[in-house]
C-alpha cells in the first residue's frame, strides 16, 4: 500500500511521502518503434549530418537539464519527502529542503500550477524527432501526468489530506519513526519536523475550515472515523513508541558523545509533549468544532463539481487506458464476473473445497521464510537483482487499528540496500495470508519493483513521477501469481483463492465508482452487496464508508492488476508457445512507473518485435 504527495508534476495538495517515496524506470533495452523516430537525412552529405547530430545533442543536453531541473525542485520541495528520496542530497545538487512540510495554503497551490503550466510550454518547445528513445518515453509519462493534474485545477479543496488509514494524520507518525540518523545533522532535522508537526497541522486545519465554508466538508460519521485515528497517537508516558524508536536510532550516530545523547533525548521527549501531542489534540478539537458543517453522507459526486473532481482522481489513481469511468467500470464488472464465474465453476466440479476453504494452509507463514521462498520460486520468472537486504517490523501497537496489514517503505534512491516492510500483527488480521502478503510486498511485489528500479534508472526526474495503477498494480499482478507457487496448497485451493481474491478486490472497485461517480446510497450499496454476502448488514457500514473516505484507492490495486493481467493474456494469446514470462516481466519492468495509455504503446510494439 502506497501513497504520495507532490508538488509541481503531483497532487493538487501537496502533503509528503506516505507509505513510500517512488518507483521509476527510465530505460529501453530496445528501440522504441511506437514513438516518433527521426529521419535525419536522405542522401545527406558529411555535414548535413554533422549539422543535423549537433541539432540531437543539443536537444538532448536541453532536455535533460530542464527534466534535471524539475527533479531538483520536486525532490528538494520539503524536508521528510527529501530525506526518504535520497540519502544524501547534496549528490543530486540539493542542498537544503525548501520547507519543513510543503504548504497547505491556497498561494502555494496557486505558485504549483503557475509552475505546471510553465513546464507544459517548455515541454512544448522540444522536436520530439530530436530526442533519444529514453527521453522521448520521458517525454510521454510527463505530459500525460500533466493533462491528467490540469483536470484538478480549481478544485483544490476537494482534496482530503484527512482521511482513515491513508490520511497524513494515520502515517506521518510512522514515517517519524522511520526518519534515518546518517549523522547529527539528520538528528536535527528530525527535531525541527517534530517541532513543526503542530504548525503544519494548524495549515491543514486551516484548510479544512476552508472546505467547511465551501460547503465541502466531510460528514459528521467520517470526523468520527478521523478523530478516532487522532487518539491512537495521544501516547502516553511509559509506552510510546516515538521514544524508543527515537533512542534506538540515536545510538547508531556516529560520532555523539554521551552527554549530546542525553541533551537529544530530552528535546525528543519534550517535542513530543509542547509540539506533537498538541498537534493531535488541534485536530480532534478542531475537528470536533467543525461537525455539522459537512452534510453529505454520499459519495464525491453529491458535492458540486465533485463528479469531476472523482474524474481526476480515477485517472490520477489507476492511469488507466480506457476512455470513460463508464467503459472503465464495464471492464471492472466483466473482470469481477468472469473469476466469480471461475470460483462458482470449480465448486460446482468439487464441492469438498468448500469445506477445505475454511482450514486451507500455507506452507510457510513466517515472513522471512516467505521472502526467501518467493525469491526462489520466481526466479526464472524475473530479471535479477543486486544483493540487498530488508528488514520486517511489527506496526506498534499503539497504531494498529490505525494502519493497514501491511506497507512497504521504500529506500532512497542512493541506498537501494537495505528496506523495511511494517506488518501489523493486530488480531483483526490474524487471518491474513502472510504469502501473498509478503509477495505484494516484499518480493517480487513492492521492494524487488524498487530496487529494480533504483539500479537500473537513468533519469532522475522519473524517480518522483509515481503512478499509483502501476506500482499498487503490479504488487497485486504478482501477488496474484504467488498463488500458483509450490506454497503448500492445493492447486485447486490455490486456483480459487486467487479467483476469489480478485472477485472481493474487484467488488470493491466497482462500489468505489457506484458510490462517488453514480451516487449510491448505503441501502443500494446494501442491496448489491446482497449478490455476494449472506449477511450483508454485517459488512455494509465498513465498505461504504472506506469507499467515501478514500476514494479511488481501490481502484490503483485492481485496475492496475486488471491492465497487466490484460496485457499477459494479450501476449499469451498473440505469441503462444512463443510466450516468455521473464521477458514479458523485464519489459514492464523496464518501462518503469507510467501511465497504462503510454505502456500500451509500446507494449504493442514489443509484441510485434517478440514475433519477429
Amino acid at each position: 500500500m502506497r501513497t504520495f504527495g507532490k508538488r509541481t508534476l503531483g497532487a493538487i495538495l501537496v502533503l509528503l511521502i506516505l507509505t513510500a517515496v517512488l518507483l521509476t524506470k527510465c530505460f529501453l533495452p530496445r528501440e522504441d518503434s511506437s514513438a516518433t523516430t527521426a529521419t535525419p537525412y536522405e542522401e545527406s552529405s558529411p555535414d548535413s549530418y554533422e549539422q543535423y547530430s549537433e541539432q540531437q545533442m543539443k536537444a538532448q543536453e536541453e532536455f535533460d537539464a530542464l527534466t534535471e531541473e524539475v527533479f531538483r525542485k520536486e525532490a528538494g520541495t520539503e524536508q521528510l519527502s527529501m530525506h526518504f528520496l535520497m540519502k544524501d542530497p547534496s549528490v543530486y545538487g540539493i542542498n537544503e529542503a525548501e520547507y519543513l512540510y510543503a504548504p497547505v495554503t491556497e498561494a502555494f497551490l496557486e505558485e504549483s500550477r503557475n509552475e505546471r503550466r510553465d513546464l507544459e510550454d517548455r515541454l512544448s518547445r522540444f522536436e520530439t524527432a530530436l530526442l533519444t528513445d529514453q527521453q522521448k518515453l520521458t517525454m510521454r509519462v510527463l505530459q500525460s501526468r500533466l493533462r491528467t493534474e490540469a483536470m484538478a485545477d480549481g478544485l483544490e479543496l476537494y482534496a482530503q489530506p484527512l482521511s482513515t488509514t491513508i490520511g497524513v494524520q494515520s502515517q506521518l507518525p510512522i514515517l517519524l519513526c522511520e526518519y534515518a540518523f546518517y549523522d547529527k545533522q539528520d538528528v536535527e532535522d528530525y527535531l525541527k519536523l517534530l517541532d513543526g508537526i503542530d504548525d503544519y497541522y494548524q495549515q491543514i486545519m486551516e484548510f479544512e475550515k476552508k472546505k467547511a465554508d465551501a460547503g465541502l466538508m466531510m460528514s459528521d460519521t467520517s470526523i468520527d472515523h478521523v478523530i478516532e485515528s487522532c487518539e491512537s497517537y495521544l501516547l502516553v508516558p511509559g509506552d510510546n513508541f516515538m521514544i524508543d524508536t527515537f533512542n534506538a536510532r540515536l545510538e547508531a550516530v556516529p560520532y555523539l558523545t554521551d552527554e549530546e545523547k542525553e541533551e537529544y533525548r530530552k528535546k525528543n521527549v519534550a517535542l513530543l509533549d509542547t509540539a506533537f501531542l498538541p498537534a493531535y489534540q488541534g485536530l480532534i478539537d478542531g475537528l470536533t468544532a467543525l461537525k455539522g458543517t459537512g452534510t453529505n453522507e454520499k459519495g464525491l459526486c453529491e458535492y458540486p463539481d465533485g463528479k469531476k473532481y472523482y474524474k481526476y482522481l480515477v485517472y490520477s489513481q489507476t492511469g488507466t487506458s480506457y476512455d470513460s469511468i463508464p467503459e472503465l467500470l464495464s471492464a471492472i464488472e466483466k473482470s469481477m464476473n468472469d473469476r466469480l464465474m471461475e470460483t462458482s465453476e470449480m465448486l460446482k466440479n468439487n464441492p469438498s473445497l468448500v469445506e477445505e476453504f475454511e482450514h486451507y494452509q500455507f506452507r510457510l507463514t513466517e515472513p522471512e521464510a516467505i521472502m526467501e521462498d518467493l525469491k526462489a520460486q520466481t526466479a526464472d520468472s524475473f530479471p535479477a537483482l543486486p544483493a540487498c537486504s530488508y528488514t520486517f517490523k511489527d506496526v506498534p501497537k499503539a497504531l494498529e487499528l490505525s494502519l493497514s496489514p501491511a506497507f512497504y517503505l521504500t529506500s532512497p534512491i542512493d541506498d537501494y540496500q537495505n528496506n523495511v516492510i511494517y506488518i501489523n500483527r493486530n488480531p483483526r488480521y490474524e487471518s491474513t495470508d502472510f504469502y501473498n502478503l509478503i509477495a505484494h510486498e516484499g518480493y517480487p511485489g513492492h521492494l524487488y519493483q524498487n530496487v529494480y528500479s533504483h539500479v537500473n534508472d537513468s533519469c532522475s526526474l522519473r524517480k518522483v513521477l509515481t503512478f499509483p495503477g502501476y506500482t499498487e498494480g503490479w504488487a497485486s499482478y504478482v501477488e496474484q501469481l504467488a498463488y500458483s507457487l509450490d506454497n503448500g496448497l492445493e492447486p485447486e485451493m490455490a486456483k480459487m483463492l486467487a479467483a476469489n481474491s480478485m472477485a472481493s478486490l474487484g467488488l470493491h472497485a466497482c462500489l468505489d465508482i457506484y458510490i462517488n461517480y453514480s451516487g449510491w446510497d448505503k441501502a443500494q450499496v446494501r442491496d448489491y452487496l446482497k449478490n455476494f454476502y449472506s449477511q450483508p448488514d454485517e459488512v455494509v457500514e465498513n465498505i461504504y464508508y472506506s469507499m467515501i473516505e478514500n476514494p479511488g484507492n481501490y481502484l490503483s490495486y485492481y485496475v492496475g492488476c486488471m491492465e497487466f493481467m490484460n496485457m499477459r493474456k494479450t501476449a499469451e494469446k498473440e505469441l503462444g508457445d512463443r510466450f516468455d514470462e521473464k521477458a514479458f516481466h523485464t519489459f514492464l519492468l523496464d518501462m518503469g512507473d507510467a501511465p497504462f495509455d503510454v505502456i500500451q504503446s509500446y507494449f504493442s510494439s514489443w509484441l510485434v518485435k517478440q514475433k519477429l
